[in-house]
């Protein structure tokens, strides 16, 4: 079988400041006709960078050469075990999109009403919920985008329930997370969490405001093609929704054609190691609906 290794020049350029050159770099490429992008990609995938906000490629070459393999980081790890609540309080009136409606929560049956239906000192309480289902931490499944495909009751558990996870930090002023900066990380079979901060903002107009962070719409097929399982983001939504979007909806449409979930709305993930934790965001099992909110969390 034949193998190839790329020769080139790589100029790379932070996304929180500074930059490094590289002269004549030697790297295992998949094909003579890789491109600079895919180059790009796989050099700061083979050399971890973090927060890259670009990569130039010049004097590109192609060579038949033989594999040298690639380095294992194995992340050490910690004893014991905690579980991390990721998901925001429901409240009655709780506003989570601005302009739409909060939940209502009432009784339906009073403990002082229930004491007519049951033995002496016996009661219960049962309350009433009225919500749209994109409340509070939900999650998207594909019939949420596209007619005809799984919801609630159609979405496997092994999508929405112990997943391996890890968590991409997003460095602060940077809104759009692109392939570059989720390039470094193993997202095979893993909820891919992107932890933005914008949760400081929730409840409040901030959190709505146009620079909030949200995943690109190559940065959402690149997760496609790394074969993530979930993907979730503290942010008002994955998506960009400046009006220079013009309602365009990229990373939702490439991931839930993909049948990846998505949970929006998420909190806490400051709490969360980069790794070596499982993260569960399941709703119930409602038949016809492709949102609801969930009880997010993981087992650290």
């Amino acid at each position: 079988m034949v193998e190839y290794r790329a020769v080139f020049d790589a100029e790379v350029v932070f996304a929180n400041g500074g930059g490094l050159r590289t002269d004549g770099f030697r790297l295992d490429v998949p094909g003579p006709g890789v491109t600079d992008d895919e180059l790009a990609t796989l050099l700061v995938r083979h050399l971890g960078l973090l927060m890259v906000g670009e990569v130039r490629i010049s004097n590109r070459t192609v060579v038949e050469e033989p594999h040298r393999g690639g380095r294992g980081v194995t992340a050490p790890v910690a004893p014991g075990r905690r579980l991390v609540e990721l998901s925001h309080e429901i409240t009655d009136g709780l506003v989570t999109l601005p302009g739409w409606p909060g939940p209502t929560i009432t009784d339906w049956l009073t403990r002082e009403t229930s004491r007519q239906r049951y033995a002496p000192g016996v009661e219960f309480h049962v309350a009433r919920i009225d919500m749209i289902a994109n409340t509070g931490t939900y999650v998207d499944t594909p019939s949420h985008r596209f007619a005809g495909a799984p919801d609630l009751a159609g979405t496997p558990l092994d999508r929405l329930a112990d997943l391996p996870g890890v968590v991409v930090r997003v460095p602060a002023g940077v809104r759009a997370v692109d392939r570059l900066l989720l390039a470094p990380y193993e997202v095979a079979g893993r909820a891919v969490l992107l932890h933005t901060g914008w949760d400081a903002h929730f409840g409040t107009d901030a959190y709505a405001a146009p620079e909030a962070p949200h995943l690109t719409g190559d940065g959402a097929s690149w997760l496609v093609e790394a074969g993530a399982a979930l993907v979730g983001i503290d942010s008002i939504n994955i998506d960009d929704m400046t009006a220079a979007a013009a309602g365009e909806r990229p990373a939702h449409t490439a991931l839930l054609a993909a049948g990846i979930p998505i949970v929006e709305h998420l909190t806490c993930l400051d709490a969360l190691p980069p790794t070596g934790f499982r993260f569960t965001a399941a709703p119930p099992r409602v038949a016809g609906m492709g949102t609801f909110p969930v009880r997010a969390f993981a087992v650290v």
